[in-house]
């Protein structure tokens, strides 16, 4: 039975008089890509970095690998890899230089460390720059060092905070990639990330936080249908199959002049059975029909966008499906 690569109740972190988390709960399943998405100063990168005993917790239940942080801070460590928002890479020396060092750092005999530098730049497809310093590499390269250098202790957990900020649409594939291999290998993975797509493309599963708190956790799919407003939609060349299909549809909403019906849906595969069927029996076939759910864009902005308070009353949750923003899919 899998274990839990990250388990954490009640996790609290304060500033002063500023509440960075206040009491979350997580359980990140061994094997997995669990993903924490927020807004900016939501408490992403301190969860990461008391989970990676960077930081000490104000109170919690915290275990990484198996090992209580209170009492087996330094057992954790070692089963831990952290690539922080900010690359830990040195620009004056070289790709390989970097790889050493991070060797001599985690103790490694000479002859294992050259080793393992060597596969893992190899991996990374770094061997042709590795003898040229660092500051010369693009940010597609530096990153992949900088993840390199990571799995260096050959790490079961890894912590990866915003791995792909700023990295070009090819560098970030690139990245997704690695990651997946990552996992494939048996790494578990705590990923943040602002770009959505991204959590959605890795992601076992997601919690959102918000304030301190998670908003809400679980699969990709089972946030996107917290989020009201999905629909198909059916569009017709020949008003009488539009007429048609309007009467043996009741409820739909009617478009005369685009000759187009649209339907509440979830986009599940039962509820369009069910909406085919419908119109089979009815001899009505659509010219074309277009299923929309609500994505992760949909999910983040309901669940962390809070609308102006009103006078003497605390501001509130902005409601699902107000961001404003249509995603549909041609199916």
């Amino acid at each position: 039975m899998t274990g839990s690569a990250i388990a954490a109740h009640g996790l609290r972190k304060s500033y002063g008089d500023k509440t960075v988390l206040d009491g979350i709960d997580l359980s990140v399943p061994e094997g997995t890509v669990f993903s924490l998405l927020g807004p900016n100063g939501a408490g992403k990168t301190t969860a990461v970095k008391i989970l990676s005993t960077l930081v000490r917790a104000d109170a919690g239940d915290l275990r990484v690998a198996g090992h209580d942080l209170a009492h087996q801070a330094q057992a954790a460590r070692a089963q831990i890899g952290v690539t922080g928002q900010f690359s830990a890479v040195d620009g004056l020396i070289t790709g390989e230089e970097n790889m050493l060092l991070m060797a001599d750092l985690h103790h490694l005999p000479r002859r294992e460390g050259r080793r393992v530098a060597a596969e893992l730049l190899e991996r990374f497809d770094l061997v042709a720059a590795a003898k040229k310093p660092a500051a010369t590499y693009s940010g597609g390269m530096r990153r992949r060092l900088d993840i390199a250098m990571t799995l260096v202790g050959s790490p079961r957990v890894i912590f990866l905070d915003e791995p792909t900020t700023g990295l070009d649409p090819r560098s970030r594939h690139t990245m997704w990639g690695i990651i997946r291999e990552l996992v494939t290998d048996g790494a578990s993975v705590f990923l943040t990330t602002q770009y959505l797509e991204e959590a959605d493309e890795l992601a076992d599963r997601i919690a959102v936080l918000n304030d301190g708190r998670i908003a809400a956790e679980g699969t990709a799919r089972e946030l996107k249908r917290l989020v009201p407003g999905g629909h198909v939609r059916l569009r017709f060349t020949d008003p009488a199959a539009h007429r048609s299909a309007a009467a043996a549809l009741p409820g739909a909403a009617c478009d005369q002049e685009a000759l187009t019906l649209q339907l509440p849906s979830d986009g599940s595969q039962r509820d369009l059975r069910a909406l085919l069927d419908r119109l089979d029996l009815a001899g009505i076939e659509a010219d074309e029909l277009t299923v929309h759910t609500p994505d992760l864009d949909d999910v983040f902005f309901a669940l962390t966008t809070h609308q102006p308070a009103r006078p003497g009353q605390p501001a509130q949750p902005a409601q699902p499906g107000r961001s404003g923003q249509s995603k549909e899919n041609v199916r």
